[in-house]
């Protein structure tokens, strides 16, 4: 597909992770012990031909650009395709002010050198697949000038509190932009993904930079509703928005379940990510593994169960890891008992010898942090 260029944008201020992200930004985030967050995005982008992308950082960004290198693990044309690394450099962190408007505006040249007549932007705090291949030749037969990409959830009251919803009329053309503040289970999640111009996108950035400082792109568009031909495109398979810290958690363990993973996983739709040459995991004589993915280079002697083991990690013997995320190289030590946690990179449970917690309201231990 050469009609359009890609923008991974950064999560913005309505989303805030306590604890982890206070390390990276959500894109970097570690998902299913092998990929990171951003994974999803610019695999969907690669996969549907899209080999000219942007992705935007305001913050903490050295483990993500690490990550992303060059670009050349995700399938990107070697001669022509590029993935631009992107800074916010004006407002840090989650200053009213760091909007992804400012972020556009402060790197105008390079989108505006962009020859391809399209821009598709999509959000690297949420996992989907979707083919944009087709949702560009969908726009483009609708005549819309912006099309929004969301999904239809029947739990809105329990999730998806930080994300924004649309209200659609009959014919998916767009009302208002909204946030969903839980009054309701039946909600269109936005999935803070747009198609539209090239020249429009940047008539969008300026006009909003005219109206607040403080506007960002969906703003902008909920502002544009009487004068723009905008609708909305209802989105099938597996979604899940990092919106939260519960959400982190819940995203994870729901995939280990393998009907679920069908439902996002596809051998003709690979998801690409930076390999790790390390050796294969360990399983002692004691270890005891139960609806579990564990990654390369981990030594294995206690219990796990319904829990994801990143690359690296140890679990020593007498250890029992249940519903847990487990970062890489962590070590759970003997005879510690560990449910219903995220415990972050090197962090070193050794001491502590029972931590439970609800799992509705699960735990975090700090990266780095030795208990």
């Amino acid at each position: 597909m050469a009609r359009a260029f890609g923008i991974i944008n950064f999560a913005g201020n309505h989303i805030q992770v306590e604890g982890i992200q206070k390390y990276r930004p959500v894109g970097a985030f570690s998902f299913l012990g092998r990929y990171r967050v951003i994974d999803f995005q610019i695999s969907n982008m690669s996969n549907s031909g899209i080999d000219h992308m942007q992705v935007y950082i305001r913050r903490k960004p050295q483990s993500l650009t690490a990550h992303l290198g060059t670009g050349r693990h995700y399938n990107i044309n070697s001669k022509r395709g590029r993935l631009r690394i992107l800074y916010a450099e004006m407002e840090k962190g989650f200053s009213i002010y760091s909007t992804d408007i400012a972020s556009y505006l402060e790197n105008m040249e390079f989108i505006e050198e962009e020859h391809y007549p399209y821009v598709i932007i999509a959000p690297s705090y949420m996992i989907y697949t979707q083919d944009y291949s087709k949702l560009l030749d969908d726009h483009i037969a609708s005549g819309a000038d912006i099309t929004l990409l969301y999904h239809s959830v029947d739990n809105a009251k329990e999730f998806f509190l930080n994300c924004y919803t649309l209200n659609l009329n009959k014919q998916k053309g767009l009302l208002s932009i909204d946030q969903n503040h839980g009054n309701a289970k039946n909600r269109n999640i936005f999935m803070d993904t747009f198609i539209m111009k090239k020249e429009l996108f940047i008539d969008l950035v300026n006009k909003a930079k005219k109206t607040s400082s403080m506007y960002t792109m969906a703003d902008i568009v909920n502002a544009s509703v009487d004068e723009l031909d905008i609708r909305g495109v209802s989105h099938r398979g597996y979604f899940a928005a990092i919106s939260d810290f519960k959400s982190y958690y819940h995203a994870n363990l729901s995939l280990i379940d393998f009907k679920a993973a069908q439902n996002l996983f596809d051998d003709e739709w690979p998801i690409y990510t930076r390999t790790n040459d390390s050796c294969p995991t360990q399983y002692f004589d004691d270890a005891d593994v139960k609806h579990s993915i564990v990654s390369n280079g981990c030594l294995i002697e206690g219990t796990i169960e319904n829990s994801i083991i990143g690359r690296g990690c140890t679990i020593k013997k007498g250890a029992v890891v249940k519903n847990s995320i487990i970062l890489p190289t962590a070590v759970i030590g003997e005879d510690v008992h560990i449910e219903n946690h995220v415990v972050d990179k090197h962090a070193n449970i050794i001491h502590a010898k029972d931590l439970t917690a609800d799992p509705d309201n699960p735990g975090y231990i700090r990266r780095g942090d030795t208990l």
